[in-house]
């Protein structure tokens, strides 16, 4: 896509590839292998294979090239490898660039998966991972060595988003020749600025605001050429999590409303926290770019605006949070986010349910802690919807 085009364009029409039939509509090709003319253009395909040719679908496919393409430029990147779900994506970049005797350092408010990636997994093969409080610039100056291999965190955190200042963290991360990986679901692609800040590579859960319709799991890292078609391809091709070419279609569509269905969701999501703000049956409202946010300062200084998603803290523990959740009208209990429908999480009992008591109550994750992903309604339904429920809380 030419420069000239404004990232609303790029949206529409970047990476399109068309037939020989001339489709205005992206093709979707929903097949597992492609033939070759020759034997030799066979053997050629597989010593290097061209920007348009393919081989077999976990290795690429043309419609799934043409999201790679548009999602990683449209976020500032050089390339990108979609792979089957957010956190394929997430284990996929870490697997292929980690091996035995590597050290990580990580914000410890991680998504519950990504803390089991972590910990579990990473930590069983040899790697060894040291968690921190991603808020303190100081405590990333004291962890980063010229022994770590790479730096993993979350723009915002989920659920309770944290904000990391993100261009400190890239500084002190390639003064000792680290990576930094930033998983970018709470920022959004639209409010995205991990590319502004110098990090290396970045994942997003496409299932989120992509898709953004609750249809389709998919995952995408975006980064330089060489990382994304050197150790990430490789890995990913590999191992099996390549994205389907059919949702890589539906994510093609998604993309063209994207920038729209987004900066709606966020702004209601601004709203809803100053309708919140003060309320007498909470004890915190969060957003990001509100200024009450504990780190407000920061995320005003990276990103125009916080996400689609705010949390808050219902007075009363379980009890009363479950009756404000089975109060809810508009709004729906579940665990996804970034939906066109507005949903209701209590994570303390569903996504970060696994974690010990100990480690909840040093991230934050009460019992009366409620994620809750602004959908597409009005706002003013919403937050009567919410204040009602408060009422019975």
């Amino acid at each position: 896509m030419p420069k000239k085009f404004k990232n609303r364009t790029a949206l529409v029409h970047g990476g399109t590839r068309r037939s020989q039939y001339g489709e205005l509509s992206e093709a979707v090709f929903l097949t597992q292998g492609f033939v070759y003319p020759t034997a030799e253009e066979a053997e050629q395909r597989f010593v290097k294979s061209g920007d348009d040719e393919f081989i077999y679908a976990r290795y690429g496919n043309p419609t799934v090239r043409m999201f790679e393409e548009r999602l990683s430029h449209y976020m500032g990147f050089e390339d990108g490898f979609a792979c089957n779900s957010g956190m394929s994506a997430v284990s996929g970049a870490l697997l292929a660039l980690l091996k035995a005797g590597d050290h990580v350092v990580a914000s410890r408010a991680l998504f519950g998966s990504c803390l089991y990636v972590l910990e579990d997994i990473l930590m069983r093969f040899g790697v060894s991972v040291t968690l921190i409080d991603g808020t303190d610039n100081a405590a990333w100056d004291a962890a980063i060595s010229d022994e770590t291999t790479l730096v993993f965190l979350e723009s915002i955190s989920n659920p309770t988003l944290e904000v990391i200042d993100l261009k400190h963290v890239c500084d002190v991360a390639h003064a000792h020749n680290a990576l930094v990986l930033v998983d970018d679901a709470m920022a959004t692609p639209v409010f995205s600025y991990a590319q502004d800040c110098g990090a290396d590579l970045v994942i997003v859960s496409t299932t989120k605001h992509v898709d953004g319709q609750g249809r389709m799991l998919g995952g995408l890292i975006a980064g330089s050429k060489e990382l994304i078609r050197g150790p990430i391809e490789t890995y990913v091709k590999h191992t099996g999590g390549a994205m389907n070419p059919f949702t890589a279609w539906t994510h093609l569509k998604a993309l063209e409303t994207m920038e729209l269905r987004v900066r709606a969701q966020a702004a209601a999501a601004l709203q809803i926290c100053e309708a919140l703000t003060g309320h007498a049956k909470l004890s915190a409202v969060r957003y990001p770019t509100h200024a009450a946010h504990p780190q407000a300062e920061v995320a005003q200084g990276q990103s125009e605006a916080g996400g689609t998603v705010l949390a808050f803290e219902v007075k009363g523990g379980r009890e009363a949070c479950f009756r404000f959740l089975n109060a809810l009208e508009v709004a729906t209990i579940s665990n996804n986010f970034a939906d066109a429908k507005s949903i209701a999480t209590h994570p303390a009992t569903t996504t970060h349910q696994r974690l010990p008591q100990e480690q909840k109550d040093l991230l934050g994750i009460s019992d009366g802690l409620v994620r809750f992903s602004v959908g597409l309604e009005d706002a003013e339904d919403i937050i009567t919807d919410l204040l009602q429920a408060l009422d019975k809380a």
